[in-house]
């Protein structure tokens, strides 16, 4: 049924208590009874530029879009001024944003790119169309109460085989139906996985991005690339399916970066492993069902997949992020693990852990650039409606200056990361391990030191609703707090910074002379 039209004058006529109409973009809304019930109060909506006026841009320098879609809010409309049209409407799904820098420049109407192939754009589409519909407002929720992502959201992922595509290419898409098959398992390359790890940060929803079986990411490829047929045969399919939960049990308080530094033991009793120890920030360990858990042996290190049991317990680690996370405090007392869950060979248990580094790294980095792409579009459409001094907010050339920096360094680090993408495209596995440890580690500092440059900047721009958890400035909240996520997971920056140039002084040339 349409709205009934209305003049501005009709509204002029509704500005006083009890009687209060009110404009934004075009749309009518009765406030009469809600005036009362306003968050801010009532005497903000019967200001003169407020009461029976066209509120636009009061409205948007105070609220988000999404307030008006808000069921409790809309029905308040009451009709359309004639004559006028909406302008100010979400993105719909699938849908490109048109605020510069908040694409890729691959993604930008009229400029190019040598990476991207037209599947890879129909993959995007697909994509962003499919988040954004089911696993968006779950995110939401989440991030906000902390609770794991449902199995009805995963059983969803499922259906597309989401997990298997954040593994990146390889045998273990062989059979599956990718995205409704939009593309082939042997088609599928690791800008494909870019797209996907960028556009699930586009939420602004940090510690979901890992609660988002973040787990299996890491934890799984050394059970595929390590494991016998029957270890894959047995655990691979239901994690796949989203049916069962693994983490990568890796660091403990006494050992983060220093991976030989675990002090968590396995001692041979016949057929069995006896696992003691303890692992701290196991990210989704909360929900695991298994753990790939680097362990100390006389023999050196192995790596065991651990089935959770009474004689393994976690409790969640309350970090700066949401508990959606999952991340954990991991005990494991004396716990029983068959040897046949034995992943590769004792003794080389740290070569297997190191040989998912790269892609792990490679991971965080590719969200977090997605995250800062974010935040670049929040503060250019800010600082475009927000006015100060009477003027919008980039009138003002500090604000100018750290719109610039801003710029520069998502444009820098998508330049870098699609470079090294390009490489692993074209390199074996073998070799990239070889020759892409020490570009990843410095690639991965600089993104995460980029990510927090970004977000103080952002605070500043956003003022007081920068470090408002709801509201205006929740998207920039949220990442200022949860930036240095990114320059700790996978790696502290400053030493992936200093393995970059230990791998680069090992390739000098020996008769390299100013």
């Amino acid at each position: 049924m349409p709205f009934k039209e209305f003049t501005l004058d009709d509204i002029a006529k509704h500005n006083k208590e009890g009687d209060l109409w009110i404009v934004i973009d075009s749309k009518v809304y009765d406030l009469s009874r809600f005036a009362d019930l306003h968050p801010g109060g009532a005497g903000v909506l019967y200001t003169d530029s407020v009461a029976g006026k066209d509120a636009t841009q009061v409205f948007f320098g105070l609220h988000r879009l999404e307030v008006l879609q808000r069921p409790q809010y809309a029905r308040l409309q009451i009709g359309a001024i004639r004559g006028q049209t909406e302008n100010i409407k979400p993105l719909g799904p699938g849908e490109l944003s048109l605020v510069p820098y908040a694409e890729p420049t691959w993604l930008t109407p009229g400029y190019f790119s040598p990476y991207y192939s037209d599947n890879h754009r129909k993959f995007h589409k697909a994509m962003r169309a499919f988040l954004m519909e089911f696993v968006q407002p779950e995110a939401v929720r989440c991030e906000e109460n902390g609770k794991k992502i449902s199995q009805e959201v995963v059983d969803k992922l499922s259906e597309i085989n989401f997990l298997a595509m954040r593994l990146g290419p390889g045998k273990h898409l062989k059979g599956l139906t990718l995205m409704g098959g939009i593309v082939k398992p042997e088609e599928y390359d690791y800008f494909h996985e870019l797209i996907l790890n960028t556009e699930i940060a586009r939420f602004g929803t940090r510690a979901f991005v890992d609660g988002l079986l973040n787990g299996g990411v890491i934890a799984l490829p050394p059970v595929i690339n390590f494991g016998t047929p029957e270890q894959r045969a047995k655990f691979v399919p239901d994690i796949l399916a989203g049916k069962k939960y693994i983490s990568l049990a890796i660091s403990e308080a006494f050992a983060g970066s220093d991976v030989n530094g675990a002090q968590t033991v396995a001692v041979r009793d016949g057929d069995e492993w006896v696992v003691t120890g303890t692992k701290k920030w196991i990210t989704n360990g909360t929900f695991s069902d298994y753990f790939t858990t680097l362990c100390k042996t006389d023999a050196g290190f192995v790596v065991l997949l651990v089935e959770r049991s009474d004689a393994v317990s976690t409790k969640p680690v309350k970090t700066s992020y949401s508990s959606t996370a999952g991340t954990a405090f991991v005990t494991f007392d004396k716990a029983r693990v068959p040897v046949a869950n034995t992943l590769g060979q004792v003794g080389k248990g740290i070569s297997i852990i190191f040989s998912n580094f790269n892609h792990e790294r490679w991971m965080v980095t590719a969200s977090s650039l997605g995250a800062q792409r974010l935040v670049v579009e929040e503060c250019l459409k800010w600082t475009n409606q927000r006015i100060a001094f009477g003027k919008p907010l980039h009138a003002q050339a500090v604000i100018r200056a750290k719109l610039a920096a801003m710029i520069a360094r998502v444009e820098a680090s998508q330049a870098w990361v699609e470079n090294i993408t390009h490489q692993m495209n074209n390199m074996s596995y073998d070799e990239q391990s070889d020759k892409l440890a020490g570009p990843i580690g410095l690639l991965k500092q600089f993104v995460s030191k980029a990510g927090r440059e970004t977000a103080q900047d952002a605070t500043q721009i956003f003022g007081g609703r920068g470090i408002t958890v709801t509201g205006m400035g929740k998207i920039i909240e949220n990442y200022h707090r949860t930036s240095p996520f990114d320059a700790i997971l996978a790696g502290a920056e400053d030493v992936l910074g200093d393995l970059g140039v230990r791998q680069a002084i090992k390739r000098m040339p020996k008769n390299a002379r100013l």
